[in-house]
């Protein structure tokens, strides 16, 4: 497919896990393809533009896309990415903590829009995509500021998709469910019984394993694609059924499916 060729697209948190998915994916449809990160590995991926970036900081979000607009020239996509985690019930996280996630969960969605929207309104295929979360929609223990955050995107990208539908920007998300990567194994090695922290992951999606970062990387190149010009104000599970679907519910054990 080439449906990206001659298209830009800024993915934030784009060094690792779903981010880094979504740029491979990008870049083999056409896209020219600049990743931002704090951080980056020794090794550098051809065709892509690594540039710095703090989303919780203001100046480092639009010294950020000021490069990759002198680099590439423009910004038709936009895939705010870029997130961290946090464990615990309302007592667990100090309001420092709080205001760290948000900051790079929620507040950076909007640094990192505002910043990119000059550019993003010269498009004729401008499209935003937010990665939010199942946790927006579905109470899980231990997980008190992370899915307050990820509700809070979720209704940051309806917002922003009626602000700029009829600005010609197109704004969707995607809602993943526990998905295998890097922060998701950090999780596990943290876990008193790895390995049964793992299978109690898994057995809360119905397909019985984690998503895929690919997975996830096509559900966000659909919504940015040109070839879905009519879908806004989308929110697109990527989650093994763990949203909508309880196949456990009435069933005897021994005919629970095993995977």
């Amino acid at each position: 497919m080439n449906d990206f060729e001659g298209l830009v697209a800024v993915i934030t948190g784009g060094a690792s896990g779903i981010g880094a998915a979504t740029a491979t994916q990008l870049l083999a449809r056409g896209a020219s393809v600049a990743v931002l990160d704090r951080t980056y590995s020794a090794v550098t991926r051809t065709g892509v533009l690594e540039v710095p970036c703090d989303v919780a900081d203001d100046d480092s979000t639009r010294a950020a896309i000021d490069t990759v607009a002198g680099a590439l020239g423009s910004i038709d996509i936009l895939v705010n990415n870029a997130g961290i985690g946090a464990s615990g019930d309302v007592t667990q996280n100090d309001d420092g903590e709080w205001q760290r996630v948000l900051s790079v969960n929620v507040i950076g969605i909007a640094r990192m829009t505002r910043a990119a929207l000059p550019l993003l309104l010269r498009s004729s295929q401008a499209s935003i995509v937010n990665t939010c979360s199942a946790l927006a929609n579905v109470g899980v223990p231990q997980r008190a500021l992370y899915s307050a955050s990820k509700g809070a995107v979720q209704s940051l990208t309806l917002a922003m998709a009626a602000d700029y539908v009829q600005q010609g920007i197109r704004v969707n998300g995607v809602t993943p469910g526990t998905a295998d990567t890097p922060w998701v194994r950090r999780l596990l090695d943290q876990a008193p019984d790895a390995e049964a922290a793992a299978t109690a992951l898994r057995a809360r999606q119905p397909l019985g394993r984690l998503v895929t970062a690919d997975e996830v990387a096509f559900a966000i190149a659909y919504l940015a694609s040109p070839l879905a010009a009519s879908t806004t104000g989308t929110m697109l599970a990527v989650d093994g059924g763990m949203t909508a679907l309880r196949v456990g519910e009435g069933r005897p054990v021994g005919q629970m499916p095993i995977r």
